[in-house]
């Protein structure tokens, strides 16, 4: 049965892969357009934003997101969800009220067509490098200046543990506090079941219900270095007990 379910998702993979393509190349020449000039990125979000809408829509993924009332479409966050997808992406233009940036690992730019997300409005970075990393850091603190949100998942990718979290980074929290901007904590419950990325016909995969939850924005104000790592495992304690609740951990 788990075999019979896993090429069955297989199958729905390659279903998802191809709209998602698809709908990219018939969209390609706008982003093209957009994407070479600042000013238009916040066009190209809301053109991402009907991207992935329509993407959920013909793969069967519905959405269900709890406390959307406890942010302010007008404030500047550095959002910290738990990692357990690659559909996690997909669902973040959906949960954040205004343009963020985010910060994906440095294979997000070597896909075609997918590339050109990482060009210039989003960051990539090389996790085994240092100095890419303080880059890519460099620029997240160059966004928050610009009152752009910023989303940095604090585990730096999927665990293979998932949905048990793997142990959180600095940086997020670090970037948060020189920058006294609020962190929000956000828990994803179930999207490891819509695109669990093991292989093609291993893993969990196929529409249904994706569930998130937003956490209270946490104040940075009069935050120092040294609180660090209290914010860090805050903001830790803050999903696994979300996790813990769902049974999940």
């Amino acid at each position: 049965m788990k075999k019979t379910k896993e090429i069955l998702g297989g199958i729905w993979k390659l279903y998802a892969a191809t709209w998602f393509t698809g709908l990219l190349l018939i969209l390609y020449p706008i982003y093209v357009v957009w994407l070479k000039q600042e000013k238009n990125f916040n066009k190209a979000m809301q053109l991402l934003k009907l991207h992935t809408r329509l993407l959920m829509v013909v793969t069967g993924i519905k959405l269900k997101v709890k406390n959307r009332h406890l942010l302010d479409k007008n404030a500047t966050y550095i959002y910290t969800p738990n990692h357990t997808s690659y559909a996690d992406i997909l669902i973040l233009y959906h949960i954040i009220p205004s343009y963020f940036v985010f910060l994906g690992k440095i294979e997000l730019k070597k896909i075609p067509l997918f590339n050109i997300f990482f060009k210039d409005m989003n960051i990539a970075v090389d996790r085994k490098s240092n100095a890419s990393g303080k880059a890519a850091l460099d620029r997240c603190s160059e966004e928050l200046d610009k009152g752009n949100s910023v989303v940095l998942f604090p585990e730096g990718t999927i665990p293979k543990s998932c949905p048990k979290m793997g142990s959180f980074k600095n940086g997020a929290f670090k970037l948060a506090i020189e920058k006294q901007v609020p962190v929000v904590p956000i828990t994803f419950l179930s999207n490891y079941q819509r695109l669990e990325m093991r292989g093609l016909f291993t893993g969990k995969a196929g529409p249904g219900m994706a569930k998130a939850i937003i956490h209270e924005p946490i104040s940075t104000k009069g935050l120092t270095e040294a609180d660090v790592d209290s914010l860090r495992d805050k903001v830790y304690a803050i999903i696994h007990q979300e996790l813990e609740k769902h049974h999940l951990v």
